[in-house]
């Protein structure tokens, strides 16, 4: 019986390639989605791989999506946590709100995916858990004192729910990426985007789907001796 997976923010840039990639491995694969909903429905439509609507940084909302998953899909072996929302500014500039929001949704999200799935992973004595952090959280960015400071939580997250789920078959993994051409990056200014990609060694941004192959390789049978690692998929741009 195929494996089933949960890709939070998973219809919509890296989330959807991941997706996809995972499906194309045999997984069996649902779709968390936020807000979206016609956007949902065509990545439904064009893949035939269910979407969930809830918002990950609510608890009681996420501890009822899984189970409803649960209960149509099956269990939940393979979590990945990639929703995320970013509300720049500088600290001077920035609202408490815009603060909380990122915190919640970015770092929040990944415990409450873990806190409705973690048991049943350990019941079964397998599971896979890979967050989404950023290259951001490693090395910081000017005007995102909110989104670094949440994907470098992330980090520290993954290492010590990893040192959880060793002895139970859980892994708890991370991926670190760079600037990935997606609809995100594309709203960068593009006098910005250029120095940025200047100072990318390989001299262009990434694609969503080499993201992908590293969380389907995190996510598979072969990778059970890696555990509270952090892969950074950035072009060389930052070497963690």
């Amino acid at each position: 019986m195929a494996r089933v997976a949960v890709v939070t923010g998973g219809t919509r840039g890296i989330g959807e390639a991941i997706s996809l990639t995972l499906k194309d491995k045999g997984i069996t694969v649902v779709a968390n989605y936020a807000g979206n909903e016609e956007k949902a429905a065509k990545f439904t439509e064009a893949t035939g791989i269910p979407a969930y609507r809830w918002d990950v940084s609510d608890h009681e909302a996420t501890i009822a999506g899984i189970k409803q998953i649960e209960a149509e899909v099956g269990p939940v072996d393979i979590v990945v946590n990639n929703a995320g929302i970013t509300r720049d500014g500088t600290l001077m500039r920035m609202t408490y709100a815009a603060w909380k929001e990122v915190i919640d949704v970015n770092l929040g999200g990944c415990f409450n995916m873990a806190k409705a799935t973690f048991e049943g992973m350990k019941s079964r004595g397998w599971g896979r858990i890979v967050n989404i952090g950023s290259i951001n959280g490693q090395a910081g960015q000017y005007g995102q004192v909110n989104y670094a400071a949440a994907k470098s939580g992330i980090h520290g997250f993954t290492k010590a729910l990893a040192q959880e789920g060793a002895r139970f078959g859980i892994t708890v993994n991370a991926i670190a990426p760079g600037y990935i051409d997606t609809d995100m990056v594309a709203a960068v200014p593009q006098d910005v985007l250029a120095k940025i990609v200047a100072k990318v060694p390989v001299g262009r941004l990434g694609e969503a789907k080499e993201i992908a192959r590293g969380v389907a390789f995190l996510c598979g049978e072969d990778a059970g001796f890696v555990t509270g690692s952090t892969l950074s998929i950035n072009g060389g741009q930052h070497m963690y």
